[in-house]
């Protein structure tokens, strides 16, 4: 185990036992067409013709139906199905604020070991694993790849993206506290990512802004989405006490034994734990909430065994 601060590659490695269980949910239409573990629920381009219908924008004018069209006199197009392997994309916003924890693990060493259980459970289905990893004012995108080899290069780049030292200096100074808008985030991974991908979004939403919404709902649109906020209890409730607070630029001093003070600082908390829960919900998008005092692997068990149940109600 590692000391909660820092990610290490042997923690994460460790992991792939207890993740061979873990199933991920699959309701857009995969993009690839090598073969896979599962034969797509939904429709995309490969050799098994299922039906012709109404050609709709954006459709590949490879596949149009010129003897329907025809003889209907309206643009129609081919749709296939067939088995195949799906890109399976971890996003982590390492923006400064996750890293910060008071239970067990600072909310970034969350993340990371939440992102390696998830690498691990898609190559293990046979998918592709790879990632966007932002942080203020700079981002690394890894392909994604399969097999061990997929998951391997996830481990990395999240050992390397979520050392703090990488963010906030070699002495935690708040050089670079301020962080980037989730919009851009977003932005960029739509701009990314190819359509039939599974993105799962590792952040503490304290980037959200109002750009977010126009962004996840086109990336929804050929996309499965599940967001997932990483918080500490200290970002819900704080005990009684004096807190030398900082936005890395002003310092102050909170009082929570100010009834007032107290108050503005739980209302504060439950907005930022309620607005990105509804901003994903209100795009159908999935959605799980992981604590720093909480076993990642358990947590993420838990939730996809919900979605699932869920999706197929649905």
């Amino acid at each position: 185990m590692g000391d909660g601060i820092h990610l290490t590659a042997s923690e994460l490695i460790a992991l792939r036992p207890r993740c061979h269980a873990l199933r991920l949910p699959m309701r857009q239409p995969a993009a690839s067409a090598l073969a896979g573990a599962y034969r797509s629920r939904f429709r995309g381009r490969g050799v098994d013709f299922l039906e012709s219908r109404n050609y709709q924008p954006g459709d590949d004018i490879r596949n149009m139906d010129w003897r329907v069209t025809a003889r209907t006199g309206r643009a129609h197009t081919k749709v296939f199905q067939e088995e195949r392997e799906r890109p399976v994309l971890v996003v982590v916003d390492a923006s400064p604020s996750l890293f910060f924890g008071t239970r067990q693990r600072l909310k970034s060493v969350a993340a990371g070991q939440l992102g390696a259980a998830i690498a691990w459970a898609s190559v293990r289905r046979g998918d592709r694993v790879g990632g966007f990893l932002f942080a203020p004012g700079s981002h690394m995108e890894l392909r994604p790849a399969g097999g061990r080899r997929g998951a391997m290069r996830m481990i990395q780049g999240l050992v390397d993206w979520l050392n703090p030292e990488r963010v906030l200096g070699k002495g935690g100074g708040q050089a670079n506290a301020a962080g980037e808008p989730l919009s851009h985030v977003l932005e960029r991974v739509r701009h990314t990512a190819r359509p039939g991908s599974l993105i799962i979004v590792l952040s503490d939403f304290f980037g959200l802004d109002d750009d977010c919404n126009r962004h996840l709902s086109r990336l929804r649109q050929h996309n499965d989405i599940i967001g997932c906020q990483v918080l500490d209890a200290a970002e819900e409730h704080l005990p009684t006490g004096r807190y030398p607070i900082s936005d890395g630029k002003d310092s102050s001093v909170l009082d929570t034994g100010r009834n007032a003070s107290r108050q503005k600082f739980e209302v504060m908390g439950l907005e930022h734990t309620h607005a990105p829960r509804r901003l994903f919900q209100k795009h159908q998008c999935g959605w799980m909430v992981l604590r720093t005092d909480e076993d990642p692997v358990e947590v993420l068990g838990r939730e996809l065994r919900i979605l699932l149940g869920n999706a197929n109600r649905a």
